[in-house]
C-alpha cells in the first residue's frame, strides 16, 4: 500500500494535484482514494462533485474521495477521553460548552483527520492513498506529532493508571475527577493508534511527501521549510512540483512576469537538488472536473505510474552529537567551487561561485540550533558539512 501526502502553500494547486495524481493511479489500476482535511472543503469543489464527505465516494472507476471532517472523527472514537477532558476544566468552574472548546487542544484536528490514515490503512482496502494536507506550514508538524505523543503520552497514562485510585480518594478535595477506567483504555487504544500511524509514515518505502509550489519566493520558502521539517523527522520527500508557470509572451508585461517565474524555477532546481522536479505550465482555464485534472496527471507524470518512489534520500539530514547539531546539506555543486556561508537568525545562506555565475541557497535551520553557534563548515563531494555548537 502507498501513501503520498502533498503538502504546500495555500493556492498552490496542491488539491488539484492530489485530484490529478489519484486520478491517475486509479487509470492504472490502483484502487486509490484521495482524502482531504482541509476545512475549506476543496476536494468536492476540485472533482465537481459536491456530494464528496466524510464516508469515501466513489467518484470514477477504482477512485474513491472523502472530506474528513475531524470533529466528526474524535465524537464518533475519542468521545470518552474529549468528555472527561471538559470534565477536568468544568471542575474549575469554566462553563461546558467552553470546557469542550478548550478540551479540543492545539493541533487536535489535525492529529485525528491523520488517524484517519491509520484506521484506513488497516483496512487494506485500498492500493493508494493520496492525502491532502491542509495549507498551513506547521502541517508537517503534526507527520511526526504521532510518534512524540506516544513516546511521552504512555508513560503519562501509566501514571495516570497507577493513580487513578488515589485520584479518587483526593477527589473531594481536589474537586478534579479522576480519569475511569474506560477513560485510560481510551487513551491506550489511541496511543497504540499513533504507534501504528508513525511507523506508516516513517516507512519509506511506503510513505512519500510531494511538494507543491508556484513559481514565486512565498511558495518556494514554504516548500523549502517543509523539505527541511521532513527530512528532520526522517520523512522521504521523493518529488516537488512547480505549478502554474506562465509561457513566454509577446506582450511586454506577461514576457516580463514569464521570465521572472524561469528564473524562480531555476531557484528551485537548485535549492531542491537533488529532488527531482516537475514542471507544469498555467492551463488556460480553471482546472476543474474529472476530465481536466486527468490531463494534469498527464502532465505531470507522462508515463510513470505515481505509486512509484522518484527519489529516496534527504538532501538535508541532521544529526544530534552530545552538545553539537550537525547538518548536512547536497548541493549541485563540486568542491572546488568557492562557496561562503552565514547564519541570519534561523536561516542559513550558502552563496556557491559555479561556470553560470553565483548562486544562492536560503536553508532554514531547526529550532535546536537557535542557541548554538556556528562552528565549522565545509564543502566535499557536493556536500555542505556544517557543524553548530553551544
Amino acid at each position: 500500500m502507498r501513501l503520498i501526502i502533498y503538502t504546500g502553500k495555500g493556492g498552490t494547486g496542491k488539491t488539484v494535484t492530489s485530484c490529478a495524481t489519484a486520478i491517475k493511479l486509479a487509470g492504472r489500476d490502483h484502487r486509490t482514494l484521495v482524502l482531504s482535511a482541509d476545512p475549506a472543503h476543496t476536494l468536492g469543489d476540485a472533482l465537481m462533485v459536491p456530494e464528496v464527505g466524510n464516508e469515501p465516494l466513489q467518484v470514477a472507476p477504482r477512485l474513491h474521495a472523502q472530506q474528513i471532517d475531524p470533529v466528526t472523527e474524535l465524537g464518533k472514537k475519542y468521545n470518552t477521553i474529549l468528555s472527561y477532558m471538559a470534565s477536568v476544566f468544568s471542575a474549575k468552574g469554566i462553563d461546558e460548552t467552553l470546557a469542550y472548546e478548550i478540551a479540543m487542544l492545539p493541533g487536535m484536528t489535525q492529529l485525528f483527520s491523520l488517524l484517519k490514515i491509520e484506521e484506513i490503512w488497516q483496512t487494506k482496502a485500498y492500493d493508494a492513498v493520496i492525502l491532502d494536507m491542509p495549507a498551513s506550514g506547521e502541517a508537517l508538524r503534526y507527520l511526526y506529532f504521532p510518534k512524540l505523543v506516544g513516546s511521552i503520552g504512555r508513560k503519562l497514562t501509566g501514571l495516570a493508571g497507577l493513580f487513578a485510585g488515589f485520584g479518587r480518594v483526593f477527589q473531594p478535595l481536589a474537586k478534579i475527577p479522576a480519569p475511569s477506567r474506560d477513560v485510560i483504555q481510551s487513551e491506550m487504544d489511541l496511543l497504540d493508534r499513533l504507534d501504528s500511524l508513525a511507523e506508516i509514515i516513517k516507512d519509506n518505502d511506503a510513505t512519500s511527501i510531494r511538494l507543491v509550489a508556484n513559481p514565486d519566493t512565498f511558495s518556494i520558502e514554504n516548500a523549502k521549510r517543509a523539505l527541511m521539517s521532513a527530512s528532520l523527522y526522517g520523512i522521504n520527500v521523493d518529488l516537488a512540483i512547480v505549478n502554474k508557470i506562465m509561457a513566454g509572451s509577446s506582450d511586454a508585461y506577461y514576457d516580463r512576469w514569464a521570465r521572472f517565474q524561469q528564473g524562480k524555477v531555476a531557484d528551485a532546481k537548485a535549492n531542491f537538488y537533488p529532488l527531482p522536479i516537475r514542471e507544469v505550465e498555467l492551463y488556460e482555464t480553471e482546472l476543474r472536473g474529472i476530465e481536466m485534472l486527468s490531463k494534469h496527471g498527464d502532465r505531470i507524470y507522462g508515463s510513470d505510474d505515481p505509486a512509484g518512489v522518484f527519489y529516496r534520500g534527504k538532501p538535508y539530514h541532521f544529526t544530534t552529537e552530545g552538545t553539537t547539531v550537525r547538518m548536512t546539506v547536497q548541493v549541485p555543486f563540486s568542491e572546488k567551487d568557492d562557496f561562503a556561508i552565514e547564519r541570519y537568525g534561523d536561516q542559513l545562506t550558502v552563496s556557491v561561485r559555479t561556470a553560470a555565475g553565483r548562486v544562492v541557497n536560503i536553508v532554514p535551520l531547526p529550532v535546536a540550533t537557535a542557541s548554538m553557534k556556528l562552528a565549522r563548515a565545509r564543502l566535499e563531494e557536493r556536500v555542505l558539512d556544517v557543524l553548530f555548537e553551544k
